[in-house]
């Protein structure tokens, strides 16, 4: 397929630039020092929450705050790798050789989409190795860490989704970052600004990212927000195919 074709390409191409490796050491170095942080805070207060019934355990503990600081920091790197997607084949001249290929744009878009994504979807794997290797010597609720892994999971989705839209219609990389970034932003804040007010706006917690994510996060994974991730992502990989159509009526 088509589609794989390009993901494979767009995969390979981000390995040939030291940004997609700066940006992996970077993470795992960040995350990494915040995990053995969880992991030594949980040492010292295991002797008191052993006498406490009902106390959180090791995995609520450690897991659920890396996955959340994962979430912040890949909020800020997202759009740092959806940038060039489109963006900057229309700047170098080459997407009208794409868009001339014997090949529909639904298929460039996921294509980039699925290339972008894999890149990602290796962050989650190295991620989720660290709360894994605590099992060597303790025990993990893995209900619960394969909720925070699907929340991480949908939630880069959509965030490579708007910076793939972003990219589509912004004239200059940076533009896309910009605008992915304070995009994505918004929608992690929405459900703050909702809550400083005495009557809290319904609407807002609806399409606040952070709620819905923290939702999956608990556990308490229900079809409103795996729909509402579903939704987000295809919308606006719709939205970039509409885009990509415009592109191509005008060569």
């Amino acid at each position: 397929m088509m589609i794989l074709t390009i993901a494979s390409r767009e995969f390979r191409t981000l390995f040939l630039s030291p940004m997609a490796w700066t940006i992996l050491a970077i993470l795992q170095f960040i995350l990494a020092f915040l995990f053995l942080t969880q992991v030594e805070a949980f040492a010292e207060l295991q002797p008191k929450l052993a006498t406490i019934e009902g106390a959180p355990g090791l995995t609520d503990i450690i897991v659920p705050p890396l996955f959340g600081n994962a979430g912040i920091i890949l909020l800020l790197v997202t759009p740092l790798l959806t940038m060039r997607l489109i963006c900057e084949e229309r700047r170098n001249k080459t997407l009208s050789l794409l868009l001339s290929a014997p090949i529909s744009n639904i298929d460039v878009i996921l294509g980039k989409y699925f290339g972008i994504l894999g890149l990602l979807l290796l962050i989650i794997a190295l991620i989720t190795l660290m709360p894994l290797s605590l099992l060597s010597g303790a025990e993990l609720d893995l209900g619960k860490l394969f909720a925070n892994i699907l929340g991480l999971l949908l939630l880069v989705s959509a965030f490579t989704a708007i910076g793939l839209f972003m990219s589509c219609i912004a004239g200059h990389p940076t533009i896309a970052a910009m605008g992915a970034f304070g995009m994505l932003l918004l929608l992690w804040i929405l459900d703050w600004s909702a809550g400083m007010s005495d009557q809290r706006s319904e609407l807002f917690a609806y399409l606040s990212m952070l709620k819905h994510f923290q939702n999956v996060q608990s556990g308490l994974i229900s079809s409103a927000d795996i729909g509402y991730f579903l939704l987000f992502i295809i919308t606006f990989i719709t939205l970039s195919i509409r885009s990509l159509d415009n592109d191509r009526l005008q060569k």
